[in-house]
């Protein structure tokens, strides 16, 4: 008995019948997938990035016009964003500017306009216990009020003056903030904020301590350059020349602006290592923070003494320059040996005296 749903083999020696010719559009070949594409991205990507670094090595020696100079300046920071962390990027921990919770928001409108940022985080406490943040806008928001009187067009909005006695605790406006530790990347940061619309975020170190505060606008800044709004102040040299032994420099100014400025014999050596300003410098000279007034030593020629510090960082230094001893000449020395063996005794004689005498 066979089945009628085996299909019978050609006998030997018998070619199998051509199918008939199908009727239907050709079947177009598919391309690539999805991930053969990703996979060939990624297969290139370092000799596109080879080739993008070329070409801006070009540009910077002038064999090339391809890119503007914002152009470039923005595709080279693009290139060194793998590199950056975000302690790279953040406001130190002595620089952030809070406020305590338990304080009014008529205290949070005074800071506001104290230190020109729309955005505060606040602390309960301690900083190293930073709830969330402000923004200028939420707080502009409840110290007032639409006024519904059409007999009142010229005054649309109207001051809520109790408002400003309330605690922030209570008001809720406080909005949310990251946690991130200080090495993550700059990259994977600005995805983050991006993906969770939150505009700051807190460095924590291996303790939970805060160790600074990062805002949206530090990340970008890493890529664009420095970006200045209104309320910034352009603010002079960070390290002066008074003459050709005194210089003074703010605490924050980087060590190779400041051998700049001085010259090649400031040399920290194996002391600035670790450290890129001259306030770091001068802090681990020191081992402990200075204080107002302190003079340290450490490198060779060079003196710094903290013009301005606090309990938690040194803010302006002055830098002298010792002066150096000039050499001997033969004639001085050959004098001072002589005037040596002729040295005084105590009833009135030389020792030449008695040589003479013996």
């Amino acid at each position: 008995m066979s089945d009628s749903s085996t299909t019978a083999r050609p006998e030997p020696g018998e070619r199998p019948k051509a199918e008939p010719p199908s009727t239907t559009a050709p079947v177009t070949p598919r391309g690539p997938s999805l991930l053969a594409r990703l996979i060939s991205m990624f297969v290139r990507a370092p000799s596109l990035r080879d080739d993008l670094e070329v070409a801006l090595e070009h540009e910077a020696s002038g064999e090339t016009q391809d890119f503007s100079i914002p152009e470039r300046t923005i595709l080279q920071n693009v290139l060194q964003l793998g590199d950056k962390h975000v302690e790279d990027v953040m406001v130190p921990r002595a620089d952030i500017e809070a406020i305590d919770i338990e304080c009014t928001l008529g205290d949070m409108i005074a800071r506001f306009r104290k230190v020109g940022h729309s955005r505060i985080p606040v602390y309960a406490e301690t900083i190293d216990n930073i709830s969330g943040f402000i923004h200028v806008k939420d707080a502009l928001r409840r110290i007032t009020a639409e006024v519904n009187d059409p007999d009142k067009k010229d005054t649309p909005i109207r001051l809520v003056t109790p408002t400003l006695k309330s605690k922030l605790g209570k008001l809720d406006i406080m909005r949310q903030v990251l946690f991130v530790p200080p090495l993550m990347p700059v990259g994977d940061l600005l995805q983050q904020m991006q993906l969770k619309r939150v505009h700051m975020a807190i460095v924590i170190d291996e303790y939970g301590g805060t160790d600074g505060v990062v805002t949206i606008e530090d990340l970008l800044e890493a890529v664009v350059g420095e970006i200045e709004d209104e309320h910034d102040t352009e603010d002079g040299p960070l390290i002066r020349k008074i003459n050709s032994n005194i210089f003074i420099a703010a605490a924050r100014a980087e060590l190779g602006e400041v051998e700049g400025v001085i010259g090649p014999d400031f040399d920290p050596g194996e002391h600035g290592d670790d450290v890129d300003t001259i306030g770091g410098l001068v802090f681990a000279l020191a081992g402990h923070v200075p204080m107002k007034g302190e003079i340290i030593g450490g490198i060779k020629n060079f003196d710094f003494e903290v013009l301005q510090a606090d309990s938690r960082q040194v803010r302006r230094i002055k830098i002298r320059r010792l002066k150096q001893r000039a050499p001997r000449t033969a004639a001085e020395t050959k004098a001072k040996a002589e005037s040596g063996k002729r040295k005084p005794k105590a009833d009135g004689r030389t020792s030449g005296d008695d040589e003479a005498t013996g």
